[in-house]
């Protein structure tokens, strides 16, 4: 690796065009430059190689047993760094069979995985997802060593990493849900009404405290929470079965309503909007199949981002 480093690997270029042209001012002309800085590469060539490379006869320059030796390894390097530093590939989605892996909430699959894979299999039948959990650690050497394209979900809760790049998708506000026969509440319930009901929160960890009760918390109030459970999967069906109130983001909520008799139903707090984000590495920034992976997350991202929020 020491010779390597003392070695200009420019030169190598040159070396490829003298042995080609076994002639110093044709060489100069292919090389763009005057014969007398042909003449000095070549110098710095034997000085290199230790070697003449290159010997003057009556029938012309010959080359040396070393330099004929270097021929076609060079050559062949030379060939090997031309294909290295061509722009990559086109990505064609309809004749892949890459596999993309991303890691995403259960909100996120909920509201992207069925348009996604849609588009996925009319557009790339041949391309594969696999989709995981986000965990409580931000999955940075994931993205970085290429086992996770990206992950998807809120950028407030995912706090990724400043190196990493991101990108908005779509907005969401918190709304509640009722069953749509609800004997109590009818219509947008005060906080009053809102604190007298029972409620149902969704915790993947377990935790009895989300951004409601923080912002409830900070009022110096407190709702009773009478069931947690970890996944949306079985929340609406609870809901529309019982009298507690579900606080959940509107695009979700909007969804539910879908499924089962609920009514939809502001917050009546004032809480901020959620920022829904995509965030990968810039290792990734470029790579062609990861750039139409981004756009088609991107694109419903755009879709779901131009429906209002009615609430």
């Amino acid at each position: 690796m020491s010779n390597l480093r003392n070695f200009d690997l420019n030169l190598l270029l040159a070396f490829d065009v003298l042995m080609q042209e076994r002639n110093v001012t044709r060489a100069a002309e292919r090389m763009f430059v005057t014969q007398s800085a042909m003449s000095h590469t070549l110098h710095r060539l034997r000085q290199q190689l230790d070697d003449p490379l290159l010997v003057k006869t009556p029938s012309g320059m010959q080359p040396t047993d070393r330099s004929l030796a270097l021929v076609a390894p060079v050559r062949s390097l030379l060939l090997e760094m031309e294909r290295l530093l061509e722009p990559p590939q086109a990505f064609d989605p309809t004749t892949s069979q890459r596999r993309f892996t991303i890691a995403a909430t259960d909100y996120m699959e909920f509201l992207l995985l069925p348009e996604f894979s849609r588009l996925i299999e009319q557009t790339a039948p041949g391309v594969d997802i696999h989709i995981k959990r986000t965990e409580s650690v931000f999955p940075v050497t994931p993205l970085e060593n290429g086992s996770l394209d990206v992950v998807l979900g809120f950028a407030s809760v995912l706090e990724p990493p400043a190196q990493l790049n991101c990108e908005h998708l779509f907005v969401d506000q918190m709304a509640c849900v009722v069953r749509k026969d609800h004997p109590k509440i009818r219509h947008a319930p005060t906080l009053e009404e809102y604190l007298a009901a029972g409620h149902m929160l969704i915790s993947r960890t377990g935790s009895q405290v989300g951004v409601i009760d923080e912002k409830l918390a900070e009022l110096g109030l407190e709702r009773r929470i009478n069931l947690i459970v970890p996944h949306f999967l079985s929340a609406p069906l609870i809901v529309a079965e019982t009298d507690m109130i579900l606080s959940l983001p509107y695009r979700l909520a909007a969804q539910f309503r879908r499924l089962v008799a609920l009514k939809i139903l502001p917050v009546p707090l004032e809480l901020p909007n959620y920022d829904l984000a995509m965030i990968w590495h810039p290792l990734r920034e470029k790579d062609p199949a990861h750039c139409w992976l981004r756009e088609q997350i991107m694109a419903i991202g755009r879709n779901i981002d131009a429906t209002a929020i009615a609430l």
